[in-house]
């Protein structure tokens, strides 16, 4: 108001947070966000305070701008003029009211002398007014007047509006919240900036175990245990600072009892300002143990079916063993430890005598989460245990009932006085023990012992019933180890029986060899070799691998390796040899409905020739090194031959290769055992071999033993049979031959160029008999053959006599009567000589005896 008493026109100044200058001094200014040009979220915003200066006769001094907000009339409409139009319901259609017009009169001026009246006599009023929006609806506002005095002692009337409407909504949003903190199961709290509690309803405060009162103003380090406190502490902090919400957060509850889910948020105003974070907390005791429940159990689930996978394809003891103590470490124990009946160990029979003092036991498999000195006295893996009948392992090996140790009064019980592996075991701090029983078939096999050491919690029942599954598992799988070892070992004791334990070394040969049974992995397989010493110094070699595993394939290599042996004798060509094998079939099989197949190579060697003639059926290649190679190329080659299929399953024909060798030329004869590896090429394993066999050859033992080291490291490899000859020549001057005629002549030709050789050779005693023998079958081949007639000697470990026509049928030997002057020759020939035969040739035949030497 000006100083004439002349209202002035709204002094507030514009928008952008000065003060409004009213002409009585006072000061007032609306509360503004500068960042965003509004008024800022504060609650008077929220609540929209219109205030308003009257004069004592209700005309208007000063009207703010909330209040041209609430109501739609600019101050320079309003001030200096009545508020009595602003009463009532709309005006029609027409009325006056726009800018520059006059306010229009009020329609019932009594409410307002009534109003203006009561505050002039009361000195305030409040209530609720409906005033007319400039665009003509109605707002209903809460008012409150007072009436004051300016410095000069002039009264004015100074009155606030809030609409209603904004009342009743903070209303609800307030009954909301007192709903939230009175009502709710959930712990709600509210942290100012300090993280000091402003705000906390019953359900958290029954949570921490002290009243509301003790909450307010304090922080949770006053509140909670000092290692609660600590961690809430720095979560506080970071959500404060970061503005980054904590959800579902499960922490250990105060001391340590049950579990609690922690949601923290921030809490910001309209203009951005933090106030501070509210928390809601939740028990979840039941939820985490019936989650931790769950876990254990399927944590439980896992390590059964990793032992028993881990176990279940394990065909040796001790292995099994291994596996087994190696399974349960650090999932369930931190030391473990099986032990086992000697006689089991070694895949004999089940215990029938009862557990005493002096029973042998032997500790096989052990697992350690550390190794030292103290773990190895405490468990060692081979180490022989001892124990008194009343002891912790005497009463479970007696009574097969498991036993919990959870005190060091039972852990110096368990074995005997004294004994330093219990020592040990207190000293690396073991304080809970589970002794359990390994059954099979109803007997005790020995003990799995299974301890835990130091902060970890000690064995539960629940742990020893998991325990004593895993230990029936496992009594179940060592007993069908040690059946599996047993049967393997008559297996093996079979095949070994059916190899030649020995092998010949004719002159100029010299021969090495090898069997390598399969791993425990596998059963025993068919592979075989042989060594055979024929007519003349010759000698064949021969390796086979029958398909299969087990006693059967055992029993069909013996059969096989006998057929072998028997037709070798009958000194016929390798082909011919295979293929009367193969036509053995059905016998060499185990039944009639049982098929069977077969590999083997097959070779002759006569050393007096230096000719060697191969021929294979189905087999790998062998391989040929030539001797003292001096330059850096590798000298060892497979020997290319015609394949052939394998025996048993015919239809393709086999075919002879003949080689002249150098002396000392090295024949390698082997199966796949040695060179074949799973997920690997079979060429890459035939080029190691060859690569190998590059080096050196000083010794052929030393030889076989570098081939046997260049299989895969760390496989489980199949029967490996493997045999070296180095092939020579006999010595100087041991062969002597002729070619007579086919006239009578060639009798007494032949008589004499034996004797005259006998003689040179020092065979003098061996004349007579040699000559004889010669003559008759010389005279034999002058009889039938008609053609010319071949005779040969050689003198090695035997003398030798071979005698040759073109006529290809054998000589007959024929009993001859008393009256008969012929038919005796043969008879001669077989009675005379240590052993006599017949070989077919490309030319014809061969008849040849041996005699011994003198």
């Amino acid at each position: 108001m000006s100083a004439s008493g002349e209202a002035s026109p709204n002094h507030a100044r514009d928008p952008y947070g000065d003060p409004y200058d009213d002409p009585y001094g006072a000061t007032y200014e609306e509360p503004y966000d500068e960042g965003r040009g509004q008024s800022t979220g504060t609650l008077l915003d929220t609540l929209r305070v219109a205030v308003v200066m009257l004069d004592t006769t209700g005309r208007v001094l000063l009207w703010s701008p909330l209040a041209e907000e609430v109501l739609g009339w600019a101050g320079e409409h309003i001030v200096g003029r009545r508020v009595g139009g602003l009463f009532g319901p709309p005006e029609p259609p027409g009325s006056p009211g726009s800018p520059g017009e006059a306010i229009p009169t009020i329609p019932d001026p009594a409410q307002a002398e009534q109003i203006l009246g009561e505050l002039l006599q009361s000195g305030r009023w409040d209530g609720i007014l409906s005033l007319r929006h400039r665009d003509g609806h109605t707002v209903q506002v809460e008012t409150r007047a007072s009436l004051l005095v300016d410095g000069d002692g002039r009264p004015f009337v100074l009155a606030s509006m809030v609409e209603t409407s904004r009342l009743r909504t903070l209303e609800h949003d307030l009954a909301a919240l007192d709903s939230l903190f009175d009502s709710s199961p959930l712990g709600v709290a509210i942290f100012d900036r300090d993280l000091r509690y402003v705000r906390v309803n019953e359900a958290l405060a029954a949570m921490n175990g002290l009243p509301v009162a003790d909450h307010i103003g304090h922080t949770v380090v006053e509140v909670l245990d000092e290692r609660s406190a600590t961690d809430l502490t720095a979560l506080q902090r970071d959500v404060l600072a970061t503005g980054r919400p904590v959800i579902d957060l499960v922490t250990y509850a105060p001391h340590g009892r049950g579990h609690r889910s922690l949601s923290y948020h921030r809490l910001v105003d309209r203009a951005g300002r933090v106030l501070g974070i509210s928390a809601t907390v939740i028990d979840v005791t039941e939820r985490v143990e019936a989650a931790t429940k769950v876990e254990r159990a399927r944590r439980r689930l896992a390590l059964l079916n990793d032992v028993g996978t881990r176990i279940a394809g394990v065909l040796d003891v001790r292995r099994c063993a291994e596996e087994l103590a190696d399974a349960v470490v650090p999932v369930f124990s931190d030391y473990s430890g099986v032990i086992l009946h000697a006689e089991v160990a070694d895949g004999g029979e089940l215990p029938t005598v009862p557990y005493s003092d002096s029973t042998p036991m032997r500790q096989l498999g052990t697992g350690a989460v550390r190794r030292g000195p103290e773990v190895e006295r405490m468990i060692r893996t081979g180490q022989a245990i001892s124990f008194t009948r009343k002891s912790i392992f005497g009463t479970v090996l007696t009574s097969g009932q498991p036993r919990m140790v959870g005190s060091e009064e039972e852990l110096l019980a368990t074995t005997f006085p004294g004994d330093p592996k219990v020592h040990a075991a207190i000293a690396l701090g073991v304080h809970s023990l589970l002794v359990l029983p390994l059954r099979a078939r109803g007997v005790v096999l020995g003990l799995l012992v299974i301890s835990r050491a130091r902060d970890r919690e000690p064995f539960d029942h629940d742990d020893l019933a998991l325990a004593m599954e895993l230990a029936n598992r496992a009594g179940a799988a060592l007993d069908n180890a040690r059946l599996y070892v047993r049967e393997r070992e008559g297996a093996l004791m079979l095949q070994r029986s059916l190899l030649p334990q020995t092998v010949p070394e004719p002159p100029g040969v010299g021969v090495a060899f090898r069997y390598v049974p399969g791993s425990s992995g596998a059963e025993v397989g068919g592979d075989w070799f042989d060594v055979i010493p024929l007519a003349g110094g010759r000698v064949a070699f021969v390796v086979g691998d029958v398909m299969g595993h087990g006693l059967g394939a055992a029993a069909t290599m013996g059969r096989l390796r006998t057929a072998v042996r028997t037709l070798a004798g009958l000194d016929m060509p390798p082909d011919e040899l295979l293929r009367r094998v193969n036509d053995l079939g059905d016998d060499l099989a185990q039944g009639q409905a049982e098929g069977w197949m077969a590999t083997a190579v097959y070779a002759v060697y006569d050393p007096s020739t230096r000719r060697v003639a191969i021929a294979q059926a189905g087999h790998l290649p062998p391989v040929l090194v030539e001797p003292g190679a001096e330059t850096d190329e590798c000298h060892a080659r497979l020997v290319d031959l015609p394949s052939g299929v394998p025996l048993g399953v015919g239809g393709v024909r086999f075919e002879t290769t003949e080689l002249e060798v150098a002396d000392g030329e090295v024949l390698v004869l082997y199966t796949d055992g040695l060179v074949e590896s799973r997920g690997q090429d079979i060429g890459e394993g035939l080029e190691r071999l060859r690569e190998t066999l590059c080096r050196p050859l000083t010794s052929l033992e030393d030889s076989c033993d570098e081939l046997l080291a260049t299989m895969e490291p760390g496989r489980e490899p199949d029967d490996v049979a493997l045999l070296m000859a180095r092939l020579g020549g006999l010595p100087a001057g041991s062969t002597a031959s002729w070619t007579f005629p086919a006239e009578p002549s060639a009798v007494r030709l032949a008589r004499r160029r034996v004797r005259d050789t006998l003689v040179e050779w020092g065979l003098t005693p061996l004349t007579d008999v040699t000559v004889l023998l010669v003559s008759e079958l010389v005279t034999n081949s002058l009889r039938y053959a008609h053609g010319p007639i071949g005779v040969r000697m050689v003198r090695g470990g035997s003398l030798l006599v071979e005698v040759s026509d073109p006529l290809p049928d054998p000589p007959r030997e024929r009993a001859a009567t008393a009256d008969d002057e012929g038919g005796r020759g043969l008879q001669l020939v077989a009675r005379a000589s240590r052993r006599w035969g017949t070989r077919h040739g490309p030319l014809g035949k061969t008849v040849w005896f041996e005699l011994a030497l003198p």
